[in-house]
């Protein structure tokens, strides 16, 4: 690679696609290619002839039904050692390629719209964004989890080099990081619809957008920097290897090389709209155009095209017509420009734009630095005059102005841009203009006059903008518009008494040397090597313990406070006593209709007199017959629906308990499995939103009821409902710090990813066992560091 200072040149334009190249993606294989693909329904693999010369379309591949419109490649495995070809489409389907053949090895079928971006990460995991809306996480042939939660067409995604982490841009105009599936933050700033994304680093990340600008973030959240340049829409942003600079393409036909903050080079192309960019390892950049070619430029000398192929593409840029309403050049008044000979007068700077007339015709001319000439980069239409319907709005330092009148102060200075909108008044703006520039105050009345004298003729009123992105079809960025800890228990919570407390201690025993689940003495460790007997977990963890006097007596106690509608008469008090006892006990007999009825009023009272009912419940729905009862197709949604108000953030912390526990007691019996199943998404949503409270029992009844999850899940071939549990262990594991929770959050990790090559996977792409591996040095108790151990042999 050249010196970081020297000028990027023309190294050669490849002529294949027959429309818009709309992405592009260095390739592993061969060393120096790319894969190109386009409007014309192909994707292109290109390889280098030499290390000094062109590049050779190796093959065309086809499977799209409708326009490519992205393009990345998934890594190599010991299956595809080449790695393999992504490409999304218009037509709503993801083909993946090998490097050997033109038709897919299989599509992957699942968004509703068409897939503007991929992004890859380890594990052969692969991320998709969509105008649906959603990002997709993808697994081999496979969805894993869907990402919503943009309002719009999500128009960029990348995968973070830290695992887990992934990002996505939308025309909602934010971007959103997410863990594990997981929204974790929102970075708003962007004035206009995100459309590209590059990394940095595993810390910092830049962000592109319709109103101009390119943005550079924190991962925490924090805007680091704003770069301004581009004039228009910025379609595509690639990062050069190894370092921090990078380049940006957009709808203002340049490509743009931006080092150390500032932009180095400005490239203008003979195509309107420049879609897409990346740069190869030797630093060579590669951009497609609205033309249908793509061009190579490189800073090498030794590879730099003929100087026959470089005045043709002069001669082709010289051609290219400039329309005032969608460039930088501001309004034009063909009449006041200067002839051929303010072209003799050097430039200031690189990229600066000079208009002439020459035969009647406005031409445009940009000046470069490396080369000292000026060179024509086209003719500019609609410049018979400086009107309002020809001069259209224009895009400076990501704002929209009515006109950018570009100002001489003198001779040999540089030129300063004043931005200009007919509602400004021409005296403040000019007395801005200079105090910003810092220069002298006497140049008032001649800047304001200025103004005044080219902007006659203008109304106040709606302005006619006209132009409209050519794929999403919204307007242009108008500023300022829119698109659109509680203590954890430990006494009775109203009476301080220590008689009843859900949720004590004592409801929970994780002993040494006993079940790890149960309490009983079913299991004992040894110094001996340990024997997996945690995972996989093959029937549903409940709770069980209760004294059901004390519960008894509670409720009867709180009864006196019920509204009176809602009080208990004796026989209903008896009632739940009898509801108690048969399910507390192997009795044989089968509680009647009437004992639902009345268990039904009572788990209905005020929430802060309703625990001792939700405790009578959470007992009683291990009971056959109640759990058919609450759980059956009739009444679920009810029950369901009922159940999961408890489990509201400011809710009472015993009714959130309680309301986790019998979630979890619903597993033993099918109706109950049918429920959970059926309401999964619903029910994880609302549960995992407890993990931020300071109980360490509602975390353990929230790591039991996702290993319950786990248990069942392992038993039907369901991978999204998969990954949706591991995000969920991700998740909450990240937050519990009680080694119970953590260890029943193990248990499910293990029962999740047992036997199946795939889970294994995505736990992997989801960072986890990175996440775990602290917990494989806890002395005590000894059950996590073994279980762990067990957990990261499968990782």
């Amino acid at each position: 690679m050249a010196s970081a200072g020297s000028t990027y040149r023309l190294r050669c334009s490849l002529v294949g696609h027959e429309l818009d190249v709309r992405g592009l993606s260095p390739a592993l294989f061969p060393s120096g290619g790319f894969v190109s693909v386009s409007r014309d329904r192909t994707a292109r693999l290109w390889a280098p002839d030499g290390p000094n010369s062109r590049f050779t379309e190796m093959h065309c591949m086809s499977g799209h039904s409708n326009f490519v419109s992205s393009v990345c490649i998934i890594p190599p495995n010991e299956i595809y050692p080449r790695g393999l070809i992504a490409t999304g489409g218009n037509d709503h389907n993801i083909c993946i390629f090998t490097l050997d053949t033109t038709a897919p090895l299989y599509v992957l079928k699942g968004h509703k719209n068409t897939v503007c971006s991929l992004s890859s990460g380890k594990f052969g995991t692969l991320l998709s964004g969509s105008w649906d809306t959603t990002a997709k996480v993808w697994l081999n042939d496979k969805c894993m989890m869907t990402l919503q939660g943009h309002t719009a067409a999500v128009w960029a995604v990348k995968i973070l080099p830290e695992q887990g982490l992934m990002l996505t841009g939308s025309a909602d105009k934010t971007i959103k990081l997410w863990k594990a599936g997981r929204c974790e933050r929102t970075f708003t700033g962007h004035q206009d619809c995100v459309r590209g994304l590059a990394i940095l680093s595993d810390t910092e990340f830049l962000s592109c957008a319709n109103d101009a600008s390119i943005r550079r973030w924190q991962i925490l959240g924090e805007c680091l920097q704003i770069y301004y340049g581009h004039t228009n829409y910025i379609y595509s942003i690639s990062v050069f290897p190894h370092g921090e600079d990078f380049v940006t393409t957009g709808e203002d036909r340049s490509l743009r090389i931006w080092k150390r903050g500032e932009c180095v080079q400005i490239i203008r192309l003979p195509a309107q709209s420049v879609w897409s960019c990346c740069v190869l390892d030797n630093g060579d950049i590669v951009v497609g155009a609205s033309d249908g070619i793509i061009r190579v430029f490189t800073e090498s000398l030794e590879c730099t095209a003929s100087a026959e192929e470089i005045e043709a593409f002069e001669n082709e840029l010289s051609q290219a017509t400039i329309d005032t309403k969608s460039s930088d050049l501001g309004d034009i008044n063909a009449d006041d420009l200067p002839g051929r000979e303010h072209l003799k007068e050097p430039g200031t700077r690189e990229g600066q734009t000079r208009l002439i007339k020459d035969n009647g015709k406005v031409e445009a001319y940009q000046w470069s630095v490396s080369e000292r000439r000026w060179i024509k980069i086209g003719e500019v239409v609609g410049s018979s005059g400086a009107t309002q319907r020809t001069s259209g709005k224009v895009l400076f330092e990501g704002k929209e102005y009515d006109y950018v009148f570009t100002i001489d102060v003198n001779e040999n200075g540089p030129s300063y841009k004043l931005p200009y909108n007919i509602t400004d008044d021409p005296w403040l703006t000019a007395y801005n203009f200079l105090q910003k520039n810092d220069l002298n105050a006497m140049f008032l009345d001649q800047v304001a006059k200025f103004i005044i004298d080219n902007t006659k003729g203008q109304m106040l009123g709606n302005t006619d903008t006209e132009f409209s992105d050519p794929f999403t079809g919204s307007g242009r960025y108008v500023p300022g518009s829119s698109s659109g800890s509680d203590a954890a228990l430990s006494r009775d919570p109203f009476t301080g008494a220590g008689r009843y407390v859900p949720g004590s201690a004592s409801d929970v025993v994780a002993l040494s040397g006993v079940d790890p689940f149960t309490g009983r003495g079913a299991y004992q460790s040894t110094d001996t090597k340990a024997e997996n007997i945690y995972f996989p977990k093959k029937e549903a963890v409940t709770f069980d313990q209760a004294n059901p006097s004390q519960i008894l007596g509670k409720l009867k106690e709180l009864n006196g406070s019920a509204p009176e509608e809602q009080k208990l008469t004796e026989d209903d008090l008896i009632l739940l006593e009898k509801i108690l006892f048969v399910t507390c006990n192997t009795a044989a007999e089968t509680p009647a209709a009437h004992q639902f009825q009345t268990l039904w009023k009572a788990i209905n009272w005020p929430e802060d007199i309703v625990f001792p009912a939700l405790d009578i419940l959470r007992l009683s729905i291990r009971h056959p017959s109640v759990n058919d009862n609450f759980c059956s197709e009739e009444d679920s949604i009810r029950f369901s629906s009922h159940l999961l108000k408890f489990l509201s953030p400011n809710g009472k912390q015993a009714n959130q308990l309680l309301a986790l526990r019998t979630l979890c007691n619903c597993f033993v019996s099918q109706a109950g499995q049918r429920l959970m199943m059926s309401q999964r998404d619903t029910i994880m949503s609302h549960a995992i939103e407890l993990r931020f409270g300071s109980s360490k029992n509602i975390h353990i009844a929230l790591a039991t009821l996702t290993l319950n999850y786990a248990v069942w899940l392992r038993k039907v071939n369901n991978i999204e409902a998969k990954a949706q549990c591991l995000s969920v262990i991700s998740t909450v594991m990240e937050v519990v710090q009680d080694l119970e929770a953590i260890f029943r959050l193990l248990v499910a990790l293990g029962t999740l990813i047992s036997d199946d090559t795939n889970a294994v996977q995505l736990a992997k792409s989801l960072g986890v066992d990175s996440q775990i591996k602290k917990y494989a040095s806890v002395s005590e108790p000894a059950k996590v560091s073994e279980c762990c151990k067990f957990v990261l042999d499968l990782l």
